[in-house]
């Protein structure tokens, strides 16, 4: 049996993990089970309809990957629908957002797709397997996550009130948020059918088009030929470097990873105690993402300037909420790092299946160019930077985060008190944060983390580490209600 490392969003998903682990599979194994528990339990936040990132550093040692199964814009056949479909909510929600939700809203989902791709190149166990212990949670009633309960608190009624089958799941006779046991009707043969019949049940087989024949009828875009299309995509991860450490995060066209990498960079040499330059490195990294990579038309050529121009003249050349992640490592040196996103959620189950669609085209910072205005195919902006690393003495990393803008910062916070201070990776995910929001505009807030109350809205970080000397670690955020398991033999 390997031994791994595993932090999931809740135990019920760390658990998922460790039955995989026991069952004799690895890194890649766990982390795909510990997801899929999470579209089941963590409502709100990701579901089955969700899109998302992998980055993994294989056990071999060569250089790392992301597989983007991110969401794409659907649209194929139906340009006389773009614009309609959506209406927005309001909400006090994280200091306050309008959410566009509705049909209309419906992205192409990716997540299982990739999660399809990672296991055909690395699982061990066979994918029905994978599935099980999310069958299990689904069919035998789960607990919302203190991340579900605090969302739905304010949108449970907006969002999740104007679906008939949606309302009934997330409401208790009372019309509260049904917080202690949700059963949600037809998602565990959900489940099941694409635990039998692969990923590729999502995109061309019948539940793939129940669902797209759902969106349609109700006045969205997503179609089966839009579903039909969809294909994840395998790259090099964007690298940085900080003693010792090679790490791997989310290339373009994700703007996350290159903020992480850019962030990363720029923190070299200086440790968390040093809060002015880190208040430079996110004014200006951040600022620059607000002003050049979420108008951009050539993310690739954009990004790899920046990198340049940092590498070059360091920070003087800058001068002038609802995820989920998961995190695993093996003592074959394989690390895994997961973060999947259904958005705010469009409030709607397609019928008959269970599923929350996702409503990714109706949140407006990815969206810069507005409401269906990409073509269809084209790949939605985003802020996950799923990360792994590899130490010079052959010791591996896996860290991510949850938390929209703040998954940045989050991440690299965490990484600079591991490698520049070195705290413990729990030390270093417990570490009060700071996050410069709305960097280089007029409504700047610099935000700062009071150490005796952390807070979620400063991310939900969570890390797995494999050292060269074969000892395994893992690490949740308390911000969340993150679980961690180590299971197999240590040396």
């Amino acid at each position: 049996m390997t031994s791994v490392a595993i932090a999931a969003p809740n135990t019920a998903a760390a658990e998922a993990g460790e039955a995989i682990v026991r069952a004799g599979g690895n890194a890649i194994d766990a982390a795909l089970a510990a997801a899929f528990v999470a579209m089941v339990n963590e409502v709100g936040l990701v579901s089955a309809s969700a899109g998302g990132f992998l980055t993994i550093q294989p056990p071999d040692g060569s250089a790392p990957v992301t597989i983007d199964g991110w969401m794409d814009t659907p649209g194929r056949g139906c340009p006389d629908r773009f614009g309609q479909g959506t209406w927005d909510v309001v909400t006090d929600y994280g200091g306050g957002v309008t959410i566009t939700v509705g049909p209309g809203s419906v992205a192409t989902h990716g997540a299982i797709a990739a999660f399809g791709e990672a296991h055909r190149r690395w699982g061990h166990l066979p994918w029905s397997e994978l599935l099980a212990p999310a069958i299990d949670v689904a069919r035998g009633g789960f607990r919302l996550s203190a991340a579900s309960r605090y969302y739905l608190s304010y949108v449970h009624d907006t969002i999740f009130g104007w679906d008939d089958a949606s309302r009934a799941a997330v409401h208790d006779a009372q019309g509260r948020v049904a917080e202690d046991h949700l059963v949600v009707p037809h998602l565990a043969d959900s489940f099941e059918r694409i635990a039998r019949h692969g990923p590729q049940e999502l995109y061309t087989g019948e539940l793939g088009h129940a669902v797209a024949e759902d969106v349609l009828a109700r006045g969205g875009i997503l179609g089966p030929d839009d579903l039909a299309a969809y294909a994840p995509v395998v790259r090099p991860a964007l690298t940085a470097r900080m003693e010792g450490w090679t790490l791997g995060t989310n290339p373009p066209p994700a703007v996350g990873g290159v903020s992480v990498a850019a962030m990363l960079r720029l923190m070299a040499g200086h440790g968390l105690t040093d809060t002015e330059h880190l208040l430079r490195v996110q004014r200006r990294v951040l600022g620059e993402r607000l002003r050049t990579f979420d108008h951009t038309d050539d993310l690739d050529r954009d990004a790899a300037a920046f990198l340049d121009l940092i590498d070059r003249d360091g920070i003087a050349a800058l001068e002038s909420g609802s995820t989920a992640h998961v995190s695993t490592a093996d003592a074959e040196g394989t690390a895994c790092s997961v973060t999947i996103s259904s958005g705010y959620s469009s409030g709607m189950i397609a019928r008959e299946t269970g599923i929350w669609l996702n409503n990714c085209l109706g949140e407006q910072e990815l969206n810069p160019r507005g409401l269906h205005g990409l073509p269809p195919g084209s790949r939605l902006l985003s802020n996950m930077a799923p990360t792994v690393g590899r130490h010079v003495d052959g010791g591996v990393l896996s860290i991510g985060s949850p938390g929209a803008d703040r998954i940045t910062t989050a991440i690299v916070q965490a990484l600079t008190g591991l490698v520049e201070d070195g705290l413990t990776l729990q030390e270093a995910i417990d570490h009060p944060r700071l996050h410069v929001h709305r960097a280089g505009t007029e409504d700047e807030e610099i935000k700062v983390e009071d150490p005796d109350h952390l807070s979620m809205y400063f991310g939900g970080v969570s890390g797995a580490m494999s050292t060269a000397e074969g000892t395994l670690v893992a690490a949740a955020d308390p911000r969340r209600d993150g679980a961690t398991r180590v299971v197999g033999r240590l040396r």
